[in-house]
């Protein structure tokens, strides 16, 4: 079938179309790898988004996750390191199930228990989709960052009095931290893609690795175009279980001419 579309055998690949077939490839799996992201989006939206609310002892987390449930969910102390475990309210925003994560506060300390509910409160950051990082002061603790779209609240804001600050005493600012986070995990949701089973990640995983292959050969300047031609086929073939048959043929067509056509 190769040698009925594609005839290379005494011809040189001209070197100023090799920038073009590789952009070409890279444009098709960007939009594989974009429908592969949203794999994880669609999953979070069956068992719901997860927040976590971290932040320095003492700066209102515990408080926060209270006005949040509208319930006395996790206890509040003016002594240091009170929350030892990860505390789980599920709440609906605007039709999306979300988890609020009161966890450990950050800080330095030689009491064992309170270091692993510290690392655990770490963790279950890392792995959320969003983060809540309350501060008294604006400061953020140095075992914390801030991510894309994560949240750095300023609390206490009937003590303080700061712009912009929450007080989980008067509840200032509460309805504008909710409709943030409920904007910021709306405009994940509508990133979700086609994908929603596993298996079709697995096939666009493998159709992403096929072309990954077939774009080092091009770049590596290999000559043997068959080898390049059947990364490429097995690339569409992976992706035939989720869109239907595509004609093969075509495809190589499409990318190949430009190499005979000299463009």
């Amino acid at each position: 079938l190769l040698e009925a579309t594609i005839d290379f055998a005494d011809e040189d690949v001209p070197e100023d179309v090799t920038p073009e077939v590789i952009d070409l490839i890279n444009k098709t799996m960007k939009s594989l790898i974009a429908e592969v992201s949203g794999v994880r989006i669609a999953e979070r939206i069956r068992s719901g988004f997860e927040v976590a609310i971290v932040g320095a002892p003492n700066v209102g987390k515990s408080s926060l996750l209270n006005r949040l449930a509208g319930r006395e969910a996790a206890i509040t102390s003016e002594i240091a390191g009170t929350t030892r475990d990860v505390i789980e309210v599920k709440m609906d925003l605007a039709g999306l199930p979300v988890t609020f994560l009161d966890t450990a506060g950050l800080r330095l300390t030689s009491d064992a228990v309170e270091t692993t509910g510290i690392f655990r409160a770490l963790e279950r950051a890392a792995l959320a989709d969003l983060t809540l990082l309350v501060s008294e002061d604006g400061r953020v603790p140095e075992q914390a960052s801030l991510r894309k779209d994560d949240i750095l609240v300023l609390s206490k804001a009937d003590l303080t009095g700061r712009d912009g600050a929450i007080s989980t005493v008067t509840g200032q600012g509460i309805d504008r931290l909710i409709s943030d986070v409920t904007y910021i995990l709306s405009n994940r949701s509508a990133t979700i893609g086609v994908v929603t089973r596993e298996r079709h990640r697995a096939a666009l995983s493998k159709a992403i690795k096929n072309l990954e292959d077939a774009q080092g050969k091009i770049k590596a300047g290999s000559t043997n175009l068959e080898l390049i031609a059947e990364d490429i086929r097995s690339s569409v073939r992976s992706l035939d279980a989720l869109i239907g048959r595509v004609d093969v043929e075509n495809v190589l067509d499409e990318i190949f001419s430009r190499f005979c056509l000299g463009k």
